[in-house]
């Protein structure tokens, strides 16, 4: 049974045709972007405090206004990612401004993280180049010669308990307080850093100070909690699926790598406008200067972003079950490959499955 590659299974698409495409839409729009700071800052802090407010009576009556926040802080996230990459207003400093802000409620180092993220977006898809701003994704043939140890150790970190659960609040709470884990090659990287830890400090103990430690935590633990295991989900489903793309650095395309190795993530909208827009990945990898609220009018407008297959919350959740990438059939699957018998059965079920 012969595979293609990934750079053979998808269409090579022409630089000339995806850059006039997305072109109309790399612009930001100033009244679109303050009033997406407006609807999604002030919401978070209302019910931060209502939250607060909540504990007078129980701990369970604050607990729906603090997940609540928890999903105003992804739609803060969006803002912060999307100042990152400079769309969000035209000006640098306005963008570096509310970035190193809004890191604040988000618990991120903005420009240490800036940096991790480009990086991300220059090598997503490429076997050559992991490691950095992603998930850890080996090849099966990788994880067959792993020690014992460390197959324990990615199957730890790849189990959904961990990876969605109790494992985000650890990244954003410890390991992004930590040099270590955060991209920080120059000064500035490194002064946002411990910049970021220092205000933090302050805003703990400030909040210690005035209304307590346990009130605090009571509030800010489930926000943190909703916000980084919806965001983490969210950037897992992006990259982690069946029919993903990955190549070697010589066979490489990063078009094909944007618009295939990037999920279409078709939400509820309700979820949409939670999470930014953001489900249209296949075109924010293609073009990272698009700003998240014109990210929809720019898949409407082409046919070769609507090519892409969507992925919806229950065709995501085949996405809890792919672990490595599987060189032989040029897609992610468990830990264990299917002989080929199980693979033709399993290949001949797909095809009957698929619509006429």
């Amino acid at each position: 049974m012969t595979t293609l590659s990934p750079a053979e299974k998808f269409p090579k698409i022409e630089k000339s045709v995806w850059t006039s495409a997305v072109k109309p839409f790399m612009s930001s729009d100033l009244r679109a972007s303050l009033w997406q700071l407006v609807n999604s800052i002030c919401p978070f802090f209302i019910l931060w405090y209502v939250a607060y407010r909540a504990l007078e009576i129980s701990i369970w009556a604050s607990l729906p206004f603090s997940m609540l926040a928890g999903l105003f802080a992804v739609r803060i996230f969006i803002i912060f990612h999307d100042v990152g990459h400079g769309s969000f207003f035209k000006q640098r400093w306005a963008n570096d401004l509310v970035g190193t802000l809004t890191g604040l409620i988000v618990f991120t180092p903005y420009y240490s993280w800036r940096q991790a993220h480009a990086i991300h977006h220059a090598t997503s898809g490429d076997l050559d180049h992991r490691g950095v701003g992603d998930i850890w994704t080996l090849t099966r043939a990788e994880y067959d010669k792993l020690p014992t140890w460390k197959r324990i150790a990615y199957r730890l970190y790849r189990n959904p308990v961990v990876i969605f659960g109790f494992g985000p609040v650890i990244d954003f709470v410890v390991l992004q307080r930590l040099p270590i884990f955060n991209s920080a090659a120059t000064s500035r990287e490194k002064w946002s850093l411990h910049g970021t830890n220092l205000a933090l400090a302050g805003i703990f103990f400030g909040m210690w100070g005035t209304i307590g430690l346990a009130p605090y935590i009571a509030v800010q633990l489930p926000v943190i909690m909703v916000a980084s295991g919806v965001g983490v989900w969210m950037f897992y489903v992006q990259h982690q699926y069946e029919n993903t793309y990955w190549e070697y650095h010589d066979k490489w395309d990063f078009a094909q790598a944007s618009l295939y190795g990037s999920s279409f993530y078709m939400l509820p909208k309700p979820l949409q406008w939670f999470t930014g827009n953001i489900g249209f990945h296949h075109i924010h990898h293609l073009a990272p200067k698009i700003p998240n609220y014109k990210l929809e009018e720019c898949h409407n407008s082409h046919e070769l972003f609507q090519s892409v297959e969507p992925m919806t919350l229950k065709t995501s959740l085949k996405s809890l079950f792919v672990r490595v990438w599987d060189e032989d059939r040029a897609k992610m699957i468990g830990y264990h490959a299917p002989d080929d018998a199980e693979a033709a059965v399993i290949e001949g079920r797909e095809r009957a499955a698929e619509p006429v």
